[in-house]
């Protein structure tokens, strides 16, 4: 089954203005599916490489003859991260010969943790992130609830049944901690990184405290910190940073985390089903989870999203922000029939937006209050999400 992603059409147009056009993302999330998809379109021919391959490996033993032998076509270098020696000499001959279009880099690494071993392309690059697949990809094709509890990576979605989606995730989790991980620098042990990525699931949603999960794990904060810089940088957490709406700095500093993939969120915690779910205290977090993970990829890149909390625990899950302006908010409700508490009311008017949500599974579109919309999911992301950008 194949799914337009988001990015297509963005990836051609940065094609015709870039040297170079990155796409990033953890693995499995269709990167290679989607370049393919794209030779047809580049307007030129294309060269597939595979840097995990030895084959295509070979071929690159003298990268820059190679290269200039087809400086007529689009060479598409996948795994990236394998061969950072590789960046020098694409810098090397764009700044030659600088046309659009010229390579397409694949990496399941993000920039920072790649310029940590490879020599800059800035000004030569653009970086576009293939985030697991989005609901709004889906196209009415698969029902919410499902793409909610086996996540977006192509595989354990469309597996022909639970069994084989939580194999592959079982896979897939035991591949970033034996290989990958541990490939791109990671300093620690397959069994810490394993209690680390499911001590993250039970912190689902919460603000951060690294002094107790080193306790925990029996490490030092600052190798907590290390840790978990790895994981943001190969897409599998992602940590919203809280807006600061005064001078007197009463807002909580530290970010909250959220694993970008329910579906590793609930395989690592050994939910088997949507019923078990239901039953367990993890739903709201991860609900709240699945709702951040189809919001932040929609989002216009001059809009971010941050939270709001207060040590008086007045607090908004989403705030939306242009600068230092907050545009919208958003709580996010595992509820049919939602409310919002006092600390909710009063953060709303400390931001003083005059767009606020409540995200629901399935409820109603309507107002609860002359500035607070309840509405379900699909519906905010089609109608309400393009109007506040």
């Amino acid at each position: 089954m194949i799914y337009k992603r988001i990015l297509h059409e963005e990836i051609i147009k940065r094609l015709n203005f870039y040297p170079v056009v990155g796409i990033i993302g953890s693995r499995q999330t269709g990167k290679t599916t989607l370049v393919k998809q794209l030779m047809s379109e580049i307007g030129k021919k294309t060269i597939y490489l595979d840097l995990e391959s030895p084959g295509d490996l070979q071929k690159l033993e003298s990268p820059e003859l190679y290269f200039s032998q087809h400086t007529d076509k689009c060479v598409i270098l996948d795994e990236i991260q394998n061969r950072p020696d590789l960046f020098p000499v694409l810098r090397s001959l764009i700044d030659k010969d600088r046309v659009p279009g010229r390579f397409i880099i694949l990496g399941s690494a993000s920039p920072a943790l790649l310029r940590q071993s490879s020599e800059s392309l800035a000004g030569r690059i653009s970086y576009l992130q293939l985030h697991p697949l989005n609901f709004l990809e889906l196209e009415g094709r698969l029902k919410m609830f499902d793409h909610w509890f086996r996540g977006g990576y192509p595989l354990s979605l469309l597996a022909a049944g639970d069994e084989l989606s939580e194999l592959w995730l079982d896979d897939f989790i035991t591949s970033y901690v034996m290989r990958d991980l541990p490939a791109l620098g990671l300093p620690t042990n397959p069994v810490l990184t394993r209690r680390l990525w499911t001590m993250l699931c039970h912190l689902n949603g919460q603000v951060l405290n690294y002094s107790e999960m080193a306790r925990s794990l029996q490490i030092s904060s600052p190798s907590v910190k290390t840790y978990l810089d790895f994981f943001e940088n190969s897409f599998l957490i992602r940590r919203i940073l809280p807006f600061f709406i005064n001078t007197k700095k009463r807002i909580v500093k530290s970010p909250r985390l959220y694993l970008t993939d329910t579906g590793i969120l609930h395989r690592l915690m050994n939910v088997s089903d949507m019923e078990d779910l239901q039953a367990r205290p993890i739903i709201g977090s991860s609900w709240e989870s699945y709702v951040i993970n189809q919001v932040i990829p929609l989002l216009n890149p001059k809009m971010e999203v941050n939270f709001y909390r207060t040590r008086d625990a007045n607090e908004l899950d989403m705030v939306f922000t242009k600068g230092m302006n907050p545009i919208a908010t958003a709580e996010i409700k595992y509820s049919s029939a939602p409310s919002l508490s006092k600390g909710n009311t009063i953060a709303i008017n400390a931001l003083g937006t005059r767009n606020n949500f409540i995200i629901t599974p399935a409820s109603d579109d309507f107002l609860l209050r002359i500035n607070v919309r309840v509405c379900s999911l699909p519906v905010f992301l089609t109608k309400y999400l393009p109007e506040i950008q």
